[in-house]
């Protein structure tokens, strides 16, 4: 049972959040009072640091929080620290703060495996985790970003356009506005996805997003985002309760019905 943890106060830090099927995941899950908290960029730290006053026991981080939410924690992991970002935060007495860092370990139990190679899209904070994780494992890991000098330092082979691996990670917001072309912000259209076993993307939104579909149509294997938000989503929940989380109960909630129209603010992770 979860007793304690089901009364306490949870929540989802992004801006903006309104998107967010965390909130019917874990509520699904047992965690009743958990909320959306849209939180602008320039008040977050504050914002944060009252939170464990307010009652709550944790929240998990989605953009464009996940660096600055790092920088607010007073203690945090090694994952966290060695990623630079974090995406689960839980508060404790006297104004602690821990920082982690699911993101990695939910896209590994999403993949299923470790593959050989990977190209990964974007440098920001999932980016970041992705990278870590992979490398971690063993993976050859190449990284693309618009803005090369953001890939410097990550820990992967900085690349200038698309290169042929095992596995294709999108963690840029290519996609976040339903468009149906989106390779022009990418270093690869449609039918170069041939070249990958797998296409994981990280952003989920109402139905599937362009580049998911167009690696379907082509019988392509691919895990969306909404799994992996589950994977990450069950680490906070056992972090925070010390209990095995229900995936089959929190993957269909996070699959139902999207938020009520006014709500949908399309964003990756969270």
């Amino acid at each position: 049972m979860l007793t304690g943890a089901a009364t306490a106060r949870y929540g989802v830090l992004g801006w903006p959040v309104g998107h967010s099927r965390s909130p019917a995941m874990m509520r699904a899950a047992g965690l009743e009072r958990y909320q959306r908290l849209p939180v602008a960029p320039e008040v977050f730290a504050e914002t944060v640091r009252a939170l464990g006053a307010a009652g709550f026991r944790g929240a998990n981080v989605t953009i464009p929080h996940k660096e600055a939410a790092l920088a607010v924690a007073t203690t945090s992991s090694d994952a966290a620290r060695e990623i630079g970002a974090a995406n689960t935060l839980t508060f404790g007495p006297g104004g602690a703060i821990a920082a982690e860092n699911t993101d990695a370990p939910g896209l590994l139990a999403a993949l299923g495996r470790t593959p050989r190679s990977a190209l990964v899209l974007g440098a920001g904070g999932s980016a970041r985790a992705v990278v870590w994780a992979l490398s971690r494992a063993g993976t050859d890991v190449a990284i693309w970003n618009r803005t090369r000098s953001r890939s410097e330092g990550l820990g992967a082979r900085v690349v200038d356009r698309a290169v042929g691996a095992e596995v294709l990670v999108n963690c840029t917001s290519v996609g976040l506005d339903g468009s149906p072309t989106p390779f022009k912000d990418l270093p690869l259209d449609a039918d170069t996805l041939r070249e990958y076993a797998t296409v994981v993307d990280l952003v989920y939104r109402t139905g599937k997003t362009a580049l998911i579909a167009e690696a379907e149509q082509r019988g392509i294997p691919t895990v969306d985002g909404l799994e992996i938000l589950v994977s990450q989503g069950a680490l906070s929940f056992t972090l925070w309760t010390g209990l095995a989380a229900p995936l089959d109960t929190m993957r269909t909630a996070a699959r139902g019905r999207p938020p009520e129209r006014g709500q949908c603010s399309p964003n990756p992770s969270r």
